[in-house]
């Protein structure tokens, strides 16, 4: 007699499982990270004085959220749109002088100097994009598979491959003769009989 072996789901997959999943499209994961960030760090600027250090802290959860949410046609988006992502909220922060020359000379100075966050929270937008789209094709392959493995019920028959006729089709097709218009009863009436 065989036992059943149930696998018990850890409490806190539970627990993240009761989160919101959104999907959200290329865009909208793009203007998701770049609104949280800049109200982060607005708020960054408010309470902590500009601190590069809450603003890249609160960077890397924003970057992954961001591959967790957006949808599977649309992974190859969350690795470029987080690091817009930064420089848009960077730009509360970034202390530039009076005039738009200063402001852009402030912006290009705090990209330069928040790099480690900004590449830490590419990386991990990157891996989560990378190990979403190979589960991804992981369980399409599995289907293929499992949809092979079945073989599809149709109207060529049980087992037959989708979108190939039956062999004995094929072959009476291939070796019929194109036949002329008008070329019906009176060419096998004109050809002689053979005793």
């Amino acid at each position: 007699m065989y036992r059943v072996r149930v696998r018990s789901v850890p409490p806190v997959v539970l627990a993240l499982r009761r989160f919101p999943n959104p999907r959200l499209t290329g865009i909208g994961a793009g203007l998701f990270a770049a609104l949280t960030m800049f109200v982060l760090a607005c708020v960054d600027r408010l309470l902590f004085d500009s601190s590069e250090l809450v603003y890249g802290l609160l960077f890397l959860p924003v970057s992954a959220l961001t591959a967790l949410w957006v949808r599977p046609a649309d992974l190859v988006t969350a690795p470029i749109s987080v690091p817009i992502a930064f420089a848009v909220g960077v730009f509360p922060i970034s202390g530039g002088s009076e005039g738009l020359g200063g402001q852009i000379m402030g912006l290009v100075t705090a990209l330069a100097v928040h790099a480690g966050w900004l590449y830490g929270g590419t990386l991990v937008a990157g891996l989560i994009a990378s190990v979403r789209k190979v589960r991804q094709m992981r369980a399409r392959r599995r289907y293929v598979l499992a949809q092979g493995a079945q073989g599809p019920q149709g109207p060529l028959g049980r087992g037959a491959a989708p979108g190939r006729a039956p062999r004995g089709a094929a072959t009476a097709s291939s070796t019929a003769k194109p036949v002329r218009a008008g070329a019906g009863t009176t060419a096998a009436a004109r050809r002689p009989q053979r005793p």
